[in-house]
């Protein structure tokens, strides 16, 4: 999961956005330094990522990209996962669009940044500012996505290959998707992740 499935799985599970949001800017223990509600929704993006990791579905797809990019293919599914909540965001949420759902993160979070990492700072202006989780239902931005992280992050270069095999396997990943995502909307809903 990324950004946008991350926020949309704490919204449901009434866990805190910020948290979930921080998660991937924070290592070890962090109970010392931030609030118990930041603190959970920490927790919560932790096991979800490894509930994410640990399923048949994901394993599936993960044999479906190449040798040159199999290395990279956690990172390429969980751009993909949130290709397709944002795609079917409106199935999913008939009653909450999209954009109103960015602009309640945005409020639940930018209070709470003076207080966070620069990182994460950075990270915030860019996905509010150039509209990240509504421009993920698009792969050239998909596309893109993967581009500049693998401009970023030399030993992430078969991210740039990996589009490929997101495109090679479209049809099947989303059939995926649907096959696991309203399971883990359903565990959030019971606040069970």
């Amino acid at each position: 999961m990324n950004f946008l499935a991350h926020l949309h799985l704490a919204h449901l599970a009434r866990s805190s956005l910020s948290g979930n949001l921080l998660a991937d800017f924070i290592r070890g223990n962090p109970a010392d330094s931030y609030p118990a509600d930041i603190v959970a929704g920490i927790y919560m993006h932790r096991r979800i990522d490894a509930l994410t990791d640990g399923l048949p579905e994901v394993a599936t797809a993960r044999q479906w990209f190449r040798p040159q990019t199999r290395r990279v293919s956690p990172i390429s599914l969980d751009i993909i996962w949130d290709h397709f909540l944002s795609l079917h965001w409106q199935k999913l949420n008939p009653s909450l669009p999209l954009t109103e759902f960015v602009s309640y993160a945005r409020r639940q979070i930018e209070p709470q940044l003076p207080h966070m990492p620069q990182a994460f700072i950075d990270l915030n202006q860019h996905l509010w500012n150039e509209r990240w989780l509504e421009r993920y239902c698009d792969m050239d931005f998909i596309g893109r996505v993967l581009e500049a992280m693998a401009n970023r992050r030399p030993k992430l270069a078969q991210l740039r290959e990996s589009h490929q095999d997101l495109e090679t396997h479209y049809h099947a990943l989303e059939d995926l998707f649907w096959s696991f995502y309203p399971r883990m909307i359903a565990q959030a809903e019971q606040r069970s992740l």
